[in-house]
């Protein structure tokens, strides 16, 4: 699917960036000095680091942006020759206006090999006059320490709940789509402050029909909703009714089509919302943990689910005893 909404709702000014407010004065005061370092967007993805490389290049040129403008993605063209052709020649250039130099935009930059981070060290420090770099990435140290000295870190946070959802009410608003409260809270919580992907499923949603639920989030999503989730753990970990839990769980699998991982993380989520003393919690966690590392490392998905349930229902016999 297309993020059709999401390049329509991108923010194209500093000021619209949601939930960054002290890395847009820092920002807006580049585009006003019209100067800037070598610039490092660091943080978790759908939080504005692309967005902000934009809108802080507009502020900068103006409508002539997209001829100062370069954009490379580091994931897909990540060799040692990408420095040295591409990069090398954009960056020699002279930029067109009253800016004194071009930018350019390398996302994904903790993608690039080591060999190619550090042919962009020398080509970053010999073309400085005339070519700045902003390179996004996900994780800061995947970068050497070279280019890191070399520029300003700026580091990204995950959205909050009430910035995603006041971002969703303006694209509901705009769409003439309804949504209830309790969808954007669903939104929130399977997209964990990740603008662009709570963008996608709103999209995804509204494809399905024009009024929103939290049930019809997780429609789109593909995921169990957090009531079945509440079923399972109610008939494993509270019931101790171990055949009853993996009927539930294999309904859950074979006719709903969910994945053991998503299961698995659903569950982890829904644990904390529930009243466990903190030993066994500890306890079913680190089994969690074990089993989501066995089927991500190919182990069979119902040996290891069945062994979760039964484990959940040793929990169960444990939290009656406390209880009597």
């Amino acid at each position: 699917m297309e993020d059709i909404w999401v390049e329509k709702y991108r923010p194209v000014k500093l000021d619209d960036i949601v939930g960054q407010n002290l890395i847009v004065e820092r920002l807006k005061a580049y585009a006003k000095e019209k100067n800037m370092p070598h610039l490092l967007f660091a943080g978790p993805p759908g939080t504005g680091k692309t967005t902000s490389a934009i809108a802080l290049a507009i502020a900068l040129y103006g409508e002539d942006w997209k001829n100062n403008f370069h954009e490379l993605n580091a994931s897909d063209e990540r060799g040692i020759d990408v420095v040295r052709t591409q990069i090398k020649d954009f960056a020699r250039t002279a930029p067109a206006g009253d800016v004194p130099f071009k930018i350019i935009f390398l996302d994904e930059a903790d993608h690039l090999t080591a060999d190619a981070q550090a042919a962009l060290r020398r080509t970053m420090e010999k073309y400085s006059k005339t070519c700045r770099f902003i390179l996004s990435c996900n994780y800061s140290s995947k970068i050497i320490e070279p280019i890191q000295s070399r520029t300003s870190v700026f580091r990204f946070r995950a959205l909050t709940e009430d910035e995603v959802i006041q971002r969703l009410k303006y694209i509901s608003q705009n769409e003439k789509i309804k949504v209830d409260m309790d969808a954007y809270k669903a939104i929130y919580a399977i997209t964990n402050g990740d603008m662009r992907k709570a963008i996608n499923l709103l999209q995804a949603a509204a494809s399905m029909g024009k009024e929103i639920t939290a049930d019809l989030i997780y429609k789109a999503s593909g995921l169990p909703s957090r009531e079945m989730i509440r079923n399972l753990l109610e008939k494993s970990l509270i019931e101790g009714d171990f055949l009853g839990a993996r009927d539930f769980l294999t309904k859950m699998v074979t006719e709903n089509g969910f994945s053991s991982e998503d299961i698995v993380k659903q569950i982890h989520s829904e644990l904390f919302k529930m009243n466990i003393p903190e030993d066994i919690l500890i306890e079913i966690i680190d089994k969690l943990a074990e089993v989501n590392f066995m089927i991500s490392e190919g182990a069979d998905d119902r040996i290891n689910m069945d062994a979760l349930i039964a484990k959940l229902v040793l929990y169960s016999r444990r939290l009656n005893n406390k209880n009597v």
